[in-house]
């Protein structure tokens, strides 16, 4: 906020959008947005016959054996279709379920959710942070969950890393981190609708001889 305010503007045009970045950014829980997007309560959310029950409501012609099998995962699957399209305005989307954040520190207060958050503009997500989980025996856990998940046909599942968890066994200090996508934060800043527009080095179409 401060280096906008010494620019001497905190919008920015985007598309359509006049983007604001001087007010305070709204914080959004992720339970809280499903919620919203449902109309079911926020401990509804967190029931996986609830979720699928609106799903079918306005989806009644969805393929029934690719629907999550997990509240998690349903989170991804409402977030996509009904939330992410809406945050328009700098919103930092918090609490994300402990299933669909591998990597990240459980919530002392709630083990369902996990302390990550992700930063959304323009419906667009742009940076990721979390605190790392640093217990071995859960790790572990979640990567065992993690395979199971890829064996049951879940792509983005990820594989267990016998080295991680033998680095991790020796001990991690209380650790955190955020990756920003420099790209898609510049894309913001000159309105430009694609990315290939602000890639120094945009991959090329292989040479035809």
């Amino acid at each position: 906020d401060l280096a906008l305010e010494v620019c001497g503007n905190t919008e920015v045009t985007y598309g359509s959008y006049i983007l604001n970045f001087g007010t305070k950014w709204r914080r959004l829980p992720f339970a809280t947005a499903i919620s919203q997007a449902t109309d079911l309560d926020e401990e509804q959310v967190w029931d996986l016959h609830e979720l699928k029950a609106f799903w079918m409501k306005h989806h009644p012609q969805a393929d029934t054996s690719d629907l999550p099998k997990s509240v998690g995962k349903w989170f991804e699957r409402i977030f996509d279709e009904y939330v992410e399209k809406t945050l328009i305005q700098p919103t930092f989307l918090t609490h994300f379920p402990t299933e669909i954040s591998p990597l990240s520190r459980r919530n002392d207060n709630d083990p369902r959710i996990a302390d990550r958050f992700e930063l959304f503009i323009a419906g667009k997500e742009i940076a990721n942070g979390f605190n790392e989980l640093n217990d071995p025996i859960d790790q572990a856990n979640r990567f065992s969950a993690q395979v199971q998940a890829k064996d049951a046909g879940d792509d983005e599942a990820m594989f267990f890393d016998d080295d991680y968890i033998k680095a991790l066994s020796f001990g991690m200090p209380p650790t955190a981190g955020e990756g920003i996508g420099i790209d898609r934060l510049v894309m913001l800043l000159t309105n430009s609708q694609s990315i290939r527009e602000v890639i120094l080095f945009p991959t090329l179409k292989p040479k035809v001889n």
